[in-house]
Formats: C-alpha cells, sequence, structure tokens
C-alpha cells in the first residue's frame, strides 16, 4: 500500500490530509480551522474573510465583536440590513487591534460597499453601543480621517485650478489629456508621501501642490492653456529654433527650462497663499525630491507606469485608501450629499473654505510680524542694558541652541527634507517673541515704575516658556482648524524639555501682551492651558508636585490658596508672568497669591499669605477647581437631573480629593477623579448610576478623549479601565471619606464656584443688542489687511434677500444711536413682524460658506458682476 501522503482535499474551503498507514483503518488530521472552527459562522462572513485574505484569528475577533454588537441591548436585529457593512467595520477594528492588517481600507470597504463617511460613522456607532474601539483603533482612524479630509480638498483645489490653467473648459478636463491630469495627481500624491511623513499636513500638501502644478503646466503645449499661463510658457519656451539646430534636430538634446518661477507666481497669487513659502518648499523639499527622481532640469515626464507602481508601493504598506480613486469620481472617496455642512452649500464649497481660512490666518499672523524683527529691538537692548546682569548674550545663544532642537524634531516629524520649513517656522516664532516679550516688559514697567527686570530676564524657565508659547501660535496657525496631529500641542513641550506647570505661567500674560491675535488662536492658547490643568501638569515629572511637597509644613497650602469665600467669585486677579515666575520669591511687601480685595480676611492673615504661598500655585489651583467644577456640573447635568442635593456632595468630595488626596492626580487626568467621585457618591446614596451610564455621558462632552477612561494608570507601569482604577485606587484611598457621607453629620459642603467664563477677551466677539434676545452685533475692526493686499477672496461676502444699501446703512445707525425709536423707522414706521433668528456669520469666515439658494444665488452673482465692474475702475474695494 502506498504510505505517501494524498493531496490535499477541499471541501466547502475546509482542508484535509488523508494519511495511511500499515495500521488497520485511516485516520484524518485536520490542517484548517475551516468545517469545525468556523462552522457558526454565516458564510457571507466567511466568504469576505477569504477576500481580504484576513487570518483565522483576526476572522475569530471580528465575529465576537459581530456577536457583541448584535445582541447587545436587545437591539441587534437592527442591524441586518447592514450586516455585511458592519462585518467589514468589525474586521478593520479586528485587524487593526492586533496589529495583522492584510489588506487597504480601500479593499474593505469595496468589499462591503461602503464610502468614507459611512465607514467612519459605522464605526463611531459601533462604539457608542458596545464600547469596541481601543485607542489604538482610534488613533488609526483619527489619522485616517483627518488624511481624507486633506486629500478630497487638495483635490477639489487640483481641480479648480486646472480649469482655469486650460483653454478647454466647456467640460471639467475635455481639452486635456487624462494622461496629463493621472500624472499630475499621480505625482502629487507620490511626493508627499516621500517627502511627508505627515501627509496630515494642510499647508505643506498645498504648497507641495502648487510646486507638482508649475511643474507640469511648464511642460505643457502653450496652445493648451489660458493667459496669463501661455505668455508665461511661451516665454520659457525661449525662441524658435535655428536653421542649425532644425538640421540638427533630431541628434539635439532638448535644452533645459529656465530657473523662472513666474509661473509659481501666477499660481500661489490664485490661490491666496505665500509666494516666499511655497518657494522655499519649491527650493529645498520640492528639489530635492525632483533629484531622486532624476527629473530636475529636464523637460521629460515621469513614465506613467513608473510612477503608478511607485504610488502602489506607498499605497499598499500604509494601507489606507487609494487617493488615485479620486481622479474616477469613485465611491468609495465619496461624501454622502446629506453629509455635506449645511452653511457651504457642498462640500467644494466647504474644501475651499479650509484653503482660505488656513491662508488667511497665514496672512494674519506676518501681518502682525510685518514690522517685528528676528533680533531684539532698540527697545529690548534698551531693557537689557538696565539689568543688573545684562542677558543679551545668553537670550542670543539660548535662541540659536533651541531653534537648532526645533528645526530637528520638526523634520523628524514631518520629513527629513522639511528642515527648511522648520526653521522658517521657526524664525517666525522668534519674531513674535521678541515682539510679545518687549510688549510685557513695557507693561511690568508701567505697572512696577521701575526697568531693571535682571532677576526676570536673567530665568531661563521665563525664556524658554515665551519663546514655546510663541511657537505654539505659529504651529496653530500653520495647522488651520483640521484635526490633532503629531505636531500638535504639547509637542513643542517636549522639544524644549519644558515642564507644562511651567509653560502655563506665560500663556495669560502672552494673550494680553498680544491684543492682535485672533479668536482662533486665543481660543487655541485656553485649550492649551485647559489641557495643562486637566492632565500634563500631573505628570510625575512635574515641578507641581515638588511645590506641593515644600507646601506641606504650612497649614492647608492648597485650601488657602481658593478660600471658601472666593471659589464663588469670578476669578479676577492681577497677577502677571513676572509674578509667576518670580514666585514665591517675591517680596512679601508685593501683591500676595490672591485677590485680597475681594476676600473678607483679616490684614493679619493676608499678610501671612502674602510672606508664604506660592502665587504661581496658588492661581494654578483657583483655575484647576473652576475648570473641575465647569466639567462637573455639564456631567451632573446630564445624568442628575433629578437629583441636583447630590452635585454639591461628589463636588466637595472632588475637591477634598484634589486639595488633599493630589497623589492621586499623579499621571492621571482629572476627569478620571471626577466620575470616580461621581460614582462614589451616587453609590452611597443609593442612587442606581453604572459607570458604563457615566462613561457613555462623559464621551458627549467636549474635548474628552476615550483614552481617559479606557487606559488608566492603577500602578506604575500597570494601566486598566476607570471602573478597576475606582476600585482598587480611589475607592481604597477614599474609602472612610465616602462614608462619611452616609452619616448623620456629614462633612461641610464646600461651596460651588461659579461657572467660570473665559478670562480673555476675544477680538469681534458678539455682543447682545439691549432690549432683544435675538439679535448681537460685532465690533466693526480695522482690518489687518492693507487696502493693496485686500481682494474680493479675502473680504466677507453676504448676501441677505431683499436688503439694500441703504437699509444696511440704517440698521447701523440704529445700532450706534441711542435712540432705540430708530428701530421703528427702520420699517417706515410700521409695526416690526416678529423675526426668526438670524444666523450671523463669525469673525474670519470665508465667503465660500455663504448659503445660496434660488433668488439668492442670482443676487450674489450680480453683486459680483457690479464689484467687478467697479474693480476694472480703479476702486478699491
Amino acid at each position: 500500500m502506498d504510505k505517501r501522503p494524498r493531496p490535499l482535499v477541499m471541501l466547502q474551503d475546509c482542508y484535509f490530509l488523508i494519511l495511511t498507514d500499515l495500521s488497520p483503518g485511516a485516520f484524518l488530521i485536520f490542517l484548517s480551522c475551516g468545517l469545525c472552527r468556523h462552522k457558526n459562522k454565516d458564510a457571507d462572513f466567511l466568504a469576505i474573510c477569504k477576500k481580504l485574505d484576513v487570518t483565522d484569528v483576526v476572522c475569530d475577533h471580528a465575529w465576537r465583536l459581530w456577536e457583541m454588537l448584535k445582541f447587545v441591548d436587545g437591539v441587534g436585529y437592527s442591524f441586518q440590513d447592514t450586516k455585511k457593512k458592519h462585518w467589514g467595520v468589525c474586521l478593520f477594528i479586528a485587524a487593526t487591534d492586533l496589529g495583522v492588517r492584510t489588506f487597504t481600507l480601500t479593499e474593505v470597504q469595496k468589499a462591503v460597499d461602503l464610502n468614507q463617511k459611512q465607514f467612519f460613522d459605522l464605526l463611531k456607532n459601533m462604539d457608542v453601543n458596545v464600547d469596541t474601539i481601543s485607542t489604538k483603533v482610534n488613533a488609526v482612524m483619527t489619522r485616517l480621517e483627518k488624511k481624507y479630509d486633506v486629500l478630497q480638498a487638495l483635490f477639489q483645489r487640483f481641480e479648480k485650478t486646472c480649469c482655469k490653467v486650460y483653454a478647454d473648459t466647456s467640460s471639467q478636463f475635455i481639452g486635456l489629456s487624462l494622461l496629463f491630469v493621472t500624472l499630475f495627481f499621480s505625482l502629487f500624491l507620490f511626493c508627499t508621501g516621500k517627502v511627508l511623513q505627515v501627509e496630515e499636513d494642510l499647508v505643506i500638501s498645498f504648497q507641495l501642490l502648487m510646486c507638482v502644478l508649475d511643474f507640469y503646466i511648464k511642460r505643457c503645449p502653450a496652445t493648451m492653456l489660458q493667459q496669463p499661463y501661455k505668455t508665461v510658457v511661451s516665454a520659457l519656451s525661449g525662441s524658435p529654433p535655428t536653421r542649425t539646430s532644425r538640421r540638427n534636430q533630431g541628434r539635439a538634446k532638448p535644452r533645459p527650462l529656465k530657473e523662472d518661477h513666474k509661473l509659481l507666481e501666477i499660481l500661489c497669487k490664485e490661490n491666496d497663499c505665500s509666494m516666499e513659502e511655497v518657494k522655499h518648499v519649491y527650493l529645498t523639499s520640492f528639489s530635492a525630491f525632483l533629484d531622486s527622481m532624476k527629473l530636475s532640469g529636464s523637460r521629460d515626464l515621469p513614465e506613467e507606469d513608473i510612477l503608478d507602481k511607485q504610488y502602489e508601493e506607498l499605497y499598499l504598506k500604509s494601507k489606507d485608501f487609494d487617493a488615485r480613486l479620486f481622479l474616477d469620481n469613485d465611491e468609495t472617496l465619496q461624501m454622502n450629499k446629506t453629509d455635506l455642512p449645511r452653511s457651504s452649500g457642498g462640500f467644494m464649497l466647504y474644501s475651499f473654505g479650509l484653503f482660505r481660512v488656513a491662508m488667511l490666518s497665514i496672512h494674519q499672523l506676518k501681518v502682525i510680524l510685518s514690522s517685528a524683527s528676528g533680533q531684539p529691538s532698540d527697545t529690548l537692548n534698551t531693557f537689557f542694558k538696565n539689568c543688573t546682569v545684562d542677558p543679551s548674550e545668553e537670550i542670543t545663544n539660548r535662541v540659536e541652541h533651541l531653534g537648532k532642537a526645533f528645526s530637528q524634531r520638526f523634520a523628524e516629524c514631518v520629513g527629513q527634507q522639511c528642515v527648511e520649513i522648520g526653521c522658517q517656522r521657526f524664525s517666525l516664532g522668534v519674531r513674535l517673541y521678541y515682539r510679545v516679550m518687549e510688549s510685557i516688559l513695557k507693561s511690568e514697567e508701567k505697572r512696577l515704575s521701575v526697568q531693571n527686570f535682571s532677576i526676570l530676564l536673567n530665568n531661563s524657565t521665563f525664556h524658554i516658556s515665551l519663546l514655546a508659547c510663541a511657537l505654539e501660535v505659529v504651529m496653530a496657525t500653520y495647522g488651520g482648524n483640521m484635526q490633532e496631529t503629531d505636531l500638535s500641542f504639547p509637542w513643542i513641550l517636549d522639544v524644549f524639555q519644558l515642564s507644562a506647570f511651567d509653560f502655563y505661567k506665560v500663556v495669560e500674560s502672552f494673550i494680553k501682551a498680544e491684543p492682535s491675535l485672533s479668536r482662533d488662536i486665543i481660543k487655541h492658547l485656553e485649550r492649551c492651558e485647559h489641557l495643562i490643568m486637566e492632565s500634563i501638569a500631573w505628570r510625575g515629572d512635574s515641578p507641581l508636585f515638588e511645590l506641593l511637597s515644600q507646601s506641606q509644613d504650612e497649614e492647608d497650602p492648597v485650601g488657602q490658596a481658593e478660600p471658601p469665600s472666593t471659589l464663588n467669585q469670578p476669578l479676577q486677579h492681577n497677577h502677571t508672568a513676572a509674578d509667576l515666575y518670580l514666585s514665591p520669591l517675591r517680596p512679601s511687601s508685593r501683591i500676595g497669591p490672591l485677590d485680597f480685595h475681594s476676600s473678607p480676611l483679616s490684614q493679619t492673615s493676608v499678610q501671612s499669605f502674602r510672606c508664604t504661598k506660592s502665587i504661581s500655585l496658588s492661581l494654578f489651583y483657583r483655575k484647576v477647581y473652576r475648570l473641575a467644577y465647569l466639567r462637573l456640573n455639564m456631567l451632573c447635568t446630564l445624568l442628575l437631573k433629578d437629583h441636583p442635593d447630590l452635585e454639591p456632595i461628589i463636588w466637595t468630595l472632588l475637591q477634598h480629593t484634589l486639595r488633599h488626596e493630589y497623589e492621586l492626580m499623579k499621571d492621571r487626568h482629572l476627569d478620571q477623579l471626577m466620575m470616580s467621585a461621581m460614582y462614589a457618591i451616587c453609590k452611597v446614596k443609593n442612587i442606581d448610576l453604572r459607570f458604563k451610564t457615566i462613561v457613555t455621558a462623559y464621551k458627549s462632552l467636549p474635548n474628552t478623549n476615550q483614552e481617559t477612561f479606557k487606559r488608566v494608570l492603577i500602578r506604575e507601569g500597570q494601566y486598566d479601565s476607570i471602573i478597576v482604577f475606582y476600585n482598587l485606587v480611589f475607592m481604597q484611598k477614599l474609602k472612610t471619606k465616602i462614608l462619611q457621607y452616609t452619616s448623620p453629620l456629614p462633612p461641610t459642603l464646600s461651596p460651588i464656584p461659579q461657572i467660570p467664563c473665559s478670562p480673555y477677551k476675544y477680538p469681534s466677539s458678539p455682543l447682545q443688542v439691549p432690549g432683544s434676545n435675538n439679535v448681537y452685533i460685532s465690533p466693526l475692526k480695522n482690518s489687518r489687511l492693507s487696502p493693496g493686499v485686500m481682494t474680493p477672496r479675502s473680504r466677507l461676502v453676504k448676501c441677505i434677500p431683499g436688503f439694500t444699501s441703504d437699509k444696511f446703512q440704517k440698521i447701523n445707525e440704529m445700532v450706534s444711536s441711542s435712540d432705540w425709536s430708530l428701530k421703528r423707522s427702520f420699517d417706515q414706521g410700521s409695526t416690526p413682524k416678529p423675526l426668526k433668528r438670524l444666523r450671523f456669520d463669525m469673525d474670519g469666515q470665508d465667503e465660500s460658506t455663504v448659503l445660496c439658494s434660488g433668488s439668492t444665488r442670482t443676487l450674489m452673482q450680480e453683486q459680483k458682476l457690479k464689484d467687478s465692474a467697479h474693480s476694472a475702475k480703479g476702486e478699491q474695494p
């Protein structure tokens, strides 16, 4: 009998190997998990797994996720119509979690017929229902969402620009060969993939798009182009060949293109971006890329097959979506019409708005810095010379050293070919640093009537914090309104090895010293401050704990920093960065750590506070208390409407924890203690509130992260969910205190703080019109754009049907006048009719986001024609 193994036999995708030997009978060896392992799985699900070539482990994990989803809270039957789509999402989650993804995002989308928006929505909804998204999956999803937003917007800009460049625009790309279109966008995709490690960087990607357009347009026949591109390309091509050159034309090499940036200048002007910055990117990053492709100075175009293969390798390596499908208008990369932003009238307008806001923000920053220098001004040098110890040399050396560190780390995050871009952004930050430093010193001179700031100006931490804050403004400006990236705060703290507690000291003074900052930047810095108070300042190596430890000998150091009598008062203080950085070294005759005029404390206790307390610690805790209560109040509003008496008790426990058990905050998040305090009080008060319910409500709060409740420090090196933290850490530490709230004599309740308002004044904040609930106005401010650079693109376009210029003038007169009878004269004396709530545009909104419909669109077109006619007559906008 033949003892050799027989061939594999496949039965319904199940593999067996039949062996025989001299012993009686035969036995079967199971080689694949097919029949037994997958017998309970749907055949269609297994077919999708086979198509995506997933492993058995991923298949099992994905099916378990589906089973959890199908039977959660008895609502699983509602998923039957979309079960294949959910299977695709389950496979993505399982493969990402296990780190063995064998398919790209595009492949799984096509396998289950999902577009980008549907895919991300299903994934998020599954997390709400069964809490399936790990922090790893969430990070991947966030990056993919941002990358999609950026590339979608870039492609829309690419289409719009091509329609303006090429002569035949009767249809979007008629008159332009499909080969050129494919090569254009494919080279751009390959370029961003090779140059950038962070493809979600909108500004640098956009600048590279301008470079690629310049590269291709120069190589197009001039007859294909519209003006002014046709003239520029014709000039670059040079004069017709001579008779001699015609005879040798077959043997002669093509003349290399001239190094000319006139075309790039036109593209930048058309797209409202900085020619200086794009040229810088061209000469550094893009030129290096062309060298690597052997295309520098040549008229040759890259071969389509080679370029397609190179991008294919990048796409398969990243396992993201195939951005080439934008060219095919592929459904997987489209948004649902119902998902378009309502204020934009369509995604194309939304995409253009992204660019307009980003470019305008950058331009505004450069206008602010137009009079600033990269070196200390004469005024600053005077301050330096007035110091007991001149800090000039140390400041210069420090800036140079930090500049090298910044550029190196920037290149590591963005791409090694972007070192020069990092240097350019650092130089902007330095100019803002010197400008704000001068403003702070002038303010201190006026406040204190002194000119010698030797101690402050020789404080290294102050300078590093001030420079870090200036650079954070620059990075936020270039980051636009997109989601977080690797360069987002607190990246700059890590670069400069600066503690968050030290950085917080300068934020408020920075904002007050630079009144030209935009509303978005001020809100961003305030958000940075909140992040510091929530968690970053509480990291294990933070100087905050050393300061708290040093204060242990004092009686109730933190509590006295926020006496009960001031908790329910607005947070007001007159401390500056100088106070905070020199605290607690400030002499006792200076202003103490509290706003004493609002506190009914005795003069004796006031003097003692002035002598011993740290101003920076006092103010920090006051802000932390108010932020903590704001978050708690929002959560109680969602969960405990029927038990309003519990909120003061929960707040008392939370404040006690922050004041006396602050070690619980080490390497943890403020919200972790807040949720634990809520659960503890509800437990002892016999209120049925599960942790799952608290977490679900918490996820609806602004600026939350699932890592806050999914990954909590238990002990050194060990992390687990928040319920494990509560049982093993929080409850063990505070059990005695928690049980006190069940006794007949519970602890005295802490006063409820006033809901905090932002201490910063936003430019052009809407103000309510007296006597009206629905009408708000914004103060008119001088434009940061000079008349010479104002264009229809940089101005806001408002379109309200039926309103003429004289009616707007009357509105202005009504608002400016104290005689409110003008309200009736506006409508020629008739009784005013009730109006619907008007939605006013916020400062900085792009004109492309105006909502037009029906006759409104016609009115806007007519207005544009009138504006064009005025411009032709030489009138300024």
